[in-house]
């Protein structure tokens, strides 16, 4: 992004004022300089080796400062990192002071919350588990600013509706920042007792090593998404006319999953289940793909292979899941008379009835070579004629809701007039790219 909107600069500048005036009363805080500056040191080192090394943050060192110092002192741990450190997108100025106060007030509030419940005597007193609890309600507060300041730059840059710029942020990041915290407030504990703050440095090594072990798990899954985002895009080349479908039903079937409540680890499956549900079609002869005119018979038994085709070619990636089973059954009916095999009901596994909704839709919102886009409104009511013999009602009323709710706006990175290969930063929400 070569340029920030309007707005994104001015909720970046005020957010920046305000972390400015939370730092202010430093001096009269009587806090240790030098505290404050191994902190940073040590935050700055971290955090250049966990962003450049492995991607992320790490927090243990924000959080020591929370529970250690007063709130504006702990308040400027974050800033030496952030001013000082090499940004690669433009603006470069407003990137680095966003990346400068959205931590200073964080830790700001948890400082401040930690310091109201008593929680610096506990640190001192090194009680437990009397220490816990006002350590707990600063990790919610650190987690609850993030958040908020999140969705709030999410909701200026990218024109996210207020009631979903926030949804799932907080949830998301309660559970490792807790683990951060605990770390952190093991930091604090040591730093006080009579081992002093070379000991409560130790505590980084194994965080460091779980950090390392997480960075490789990670490094694994972007590779598996890099075969399957090669996958898709052969499909697409290969079958010209439903160029983008497949991440557009990815797409849909996300949508339809959390309508259905469906925890995280399932929509993510759901959403490869979409992605490649389609991949058969590399086993299918060209020609009948793009044949303008209808297909005969035995043409149409080969093109019903593909399910097949593209359950064989999956069945070894193991993080797929019930993925699998959606890819070979997503042309399944509900009154049986589908294919491969003919299931009916809930004989269908649940996967693959999400998915053949989501197919059907945008088959049906897309110009094709046989056919023009129906409008999001006929193509549901469409849906909703065909629940109970062709589909799972339940699917395509969680579908109309969250269309009628939402908007349909789908972001393909296969649409766009690019060569053969795209790809896809990060698209947030149901906007993911895989």
């Amino acid at each position: 992004m070569e340029a920030l909107p309007a707005r994104a600069r001015g909720y970046v500048a005020a957010v920046s004022l305000l972390a400015a005036l939370c730092v202010l009363p430093v001096p009269r805080t009587h806090a240790p300089w030098w505290a404050i500056a191994l902190l940073a040191a040590v935050y700055a080192s971290c955090e250049h080796l966990v962003r450049h090394r492995f991607g992320g943050t790490f927090y243990p060192v924000l959080l020591a400062g929370a529970f250690l110092l007063p709130p504006p002192a702990a308040a400027l741990v974050p800033l030496p990192a952030a001013l000082l450190c090499r940004v690669e997108q433009r603006p470069a100025a407003a990137r680095r002071l966003w990346r400068a106060a959205r931590p200073s007030l964080a830790v700001w509030g948890a400082g401040a919350v930690h310091w109201l419940l008593g929680g610096r005597d506990a640190v001192v007193a090194c009680a437990f588990p009397d220490a816990l609890l006002p350590a707990g309600a600063a990790v919610l507060v650190f987690c609850l600013v993030l958040s908020l300041l999140d969705g709030g730059i999410l909701a200026v840059t990218e024109h996210v509706p207020l009631r979903r710029s926030w949804r799932g942020l907080l949830a998301r990041s309660l559970a490792p920042v807790a683990v951060h915290g605990l770390a952190g407030l093991m930091m604090a504990v040591l730093w006080r007792s009579p081992y002093g703050p070379v000991a409560a440095l130790l505590v980084l090594l194994p965080m460091c090593v779980s950090w390392w072990a997480f960075a490789q798990y990670h490094r694994e899954r972007a590779a598996h998404q890099a075969t399957i985002r090669a996958l898709v895009q052969a499909v697409d080349i290969k079958d010209g006319y439903t160029r983008g479908h497949s991440e557009r039903v990815g797409q849909a079937s996300v949508l339809i999953a959390r309508e259905l409540g469906m925890d995280d680890a399932r929509v993510e499956t759901l959403r490869f289940a979409g992605i490649l549900h389609d991949v058969g079609k590399l086993g299918v002869p060209t020609r009948l793909l793009r044949k303008d005119g209808p297909l005969t018979p035995e043409e149409r038994r080969i093109i019903e292979l593909h399910p097949e085709y593209g359950h064989e070619m999956v069945r070894g990636i193991s993080f797929l899941g019930e993925a699998r089973a959606a890819i070979l059954h997503h042309h399944e009916r509900l009154d049986g008379s589908g294919y491969p095999y003919g299931l009916a009901g809930t004989q269908i596994p649940e996967c693959a009835r999400v998915v053949a909704v989501a197919d059907a839709f945008d088959a049906m919102t897309s110009t094709r070579s046989y056919s023009r886009a129906r409008p999001v409104e006929v193509a549901v009511t469409e849906l909703e004629r065909c629940a109970g013999t062709q589909f799972d009602p339940a699917m395509v009323a969680a579908l109309a809701r969250a269309v009628r709710a939402y908007g349909w706006h789908p972001t393909v990175t296969a649409d766009e007039p690019t060569p053969a290969t795209t790809s896809a930063d990060r698209i947030p929400s149901t906007r993911t790219a895989p």
